[in-house]
């Protein structure tokens, strides 16, 4: 899939890719009768993510012998104004056989001497004799139609009207050339997978209405497939929540469950750090009121052992086009502030979740950031496939977060999740991996 801006992008990008071939590396040549044009498609394509290099001495030597006193052998090119049909055709072959360009933009400028139709002339005789496959894009900043013999040449050579939208394009579809360039990766299998145990839950969860499910049907649903939450138990009032935090020992964390909550801090229904019997029982009845009072009605409660570590969001939405799609980024309670996510398609190969997590803004703080301990990515990752071998297996996974998942030295920590059910209704066929 290629995301262009514009619906101008798209079509630009599109006359690129239909007819010319795929640029198989960043290095544009620039060739143009007006110095000004070319220097503002060199700064689009470097803006663009592409490389304008500087030209060898064998090229340039070449150029020498074909440009008139005045010209330009940089790049880019300027052939000056009186650049002539020939001027465009020998100095596009030069570029094209250059092993260190992978494509070439030429401009044309109407000056005196030479009319677009000659240039375009030029330009398609320059592509023909040329012994190498170079994806070329002409630019003619001429009033109405690009010159025919522009469209009628084999491949079609694209023409736009200005350099900018040539560099976008380009930069698009060497995009996609790297893409179809990258390994493929395999969806691996996966060890301790209970598909028929994860099955019944389900069932059982959509016998009874579908919908959100509560905190024991989701530690179940996500044991089967290998995500185990935090060391926690569910507690029916807040003597009964002292007790568990006092058989877990040490720091814990309170949450509030109710069939419809979902944003549990901003009802008062998250309190961590907690300790002792006591302590806890008091935090539960504040927050048995304080959620009662948002609306929510008479909570239980949730009480974990604390952990620590880099807050992960890792997401599922089904897609009635595209099935399961997942989402990895930061997480806790300001994850809908950053926007720091990868998206991916499932089910996830091992290349895909590799790239979704090193692709994230926040990667550094799992990376050992100035100086702090480096975290176990390879759980992350690991996580990430587990959870699109879930949701690909069952698609009554309507909803699926895990918020947050802390990565630490000695790997993920599921302390929040929530699943919601619903029956489902088969869509289109999906492309395989890696089509």
């Amino acid at each position: 899939m290629i995301r262009a801006e514009t619906l101008g992008e798209l079509l630009d990008t599109t006359a690129l890719i239909a007819n010319q071939p795929l640029p198989t590396g960043p290095s544009v040549a620039v060739i143009t009768n007006g110095a000004g044009p070319g220097v503002l498609c060199a700064d689009a394509l470097e803006a663009a993510g592409l490389q304008v290099p500087e030209l060898s001495h064998a090229t340039r030597e070449r150029l020498a012998a074909i440009l008139p006193s005045g010209a330009g052998f940089g790049n880019p090119v300027d052939m000056i104004a009186s650049a002539t049909e020939e001027h465009y055709r020998r100095t596009l072959s030069t570029m094209m056989e250059d092993p260190a360009i992978d494509a070439v933009i030429a401009i044309f400028v109407p000056p005196v001497v030479t009319t677009a139709d000659e240039a375009a002339a030029g330009i398609v005789a320059g592509v023909a004799e040329s012994s190498r496959e170079v994806a070329v894009a002409a630019v003619f900043l001429t009033a109405g139609e690009s010159p025919p013999a522009l469209a009628g040449a084999t491949p079609r050579i694209p023409s736009y009207p200005l350099p900018e939208d040539a560099a976008r394009a380009l930069a698009r579809a060497r995009d996609y050339a790297a893409w179809r360039e990258r390994p493929r990766g395999e969806v691996p299998v996966l060890a301790n997978i209970r598909r028929e145990e994860a099955a019944a839950l389900i069932a059982d969860g959509l016998s009874d209405g579908g919908g959100w499910l509560g905190p024991e049907r989701v530690a179940a649903l996500c044991a089967c497939y290998g995500i185990d939450l935090v060391e926690g138990a569910v507690a029916a009032t807040p003597a009964e929540a002292g007790r568990i935090a006092a058989r877990l020992g040490g720091e814990v964390a309170l949450k509030a469950v109710a069939p419809v909550l979902v944003h549990k801090s901003d009802a008062g229904g998250v309190q961590v750090g907690l300790r002792g019997e006591a302590g806890v029982h008091r935090a539960a009845v504040q927050m048995r009121s304080d959620v009662a009072a948002a609306g929510y009605g008479e909570c239980s409660f949730l009480v974990q052992k604390m952990v620590s570590g880099v807050e992960l969001l890792v997401g599922v939405v089904h897609d009635p086009q595209f099935g399961p799609v997942l989402a990895c980024g930061a997480g806790g309670v300001t994850a809908e502030l950053t926007r720091d996510v990868a998206v991916r398609l499932t089910p996830l190969t091992d290349r895909d979740a590799h790239e979704a997590v090193r692709s994230l803004r926040s990667f550094p703080l799992l990376d050992g950031y100035r100086g702090a301990p480096r975290a176990d990515v390879a759980a992350l990752e690991l996580l990430l496939l587990r959870v699109s071998a879930l949701v690909e297996a069952h698609p009554e996974v309507a909803e699926l977060e895990l918020n947050p998942a802390l990565v630490s030295t000695d790997g993920v920590s599921t302390v929040d999740a929530r699943v919601r059910l619903a029956e489902t209704v088969p869509g289109p066929p999906r492309p395989s991996v890696g089509q």
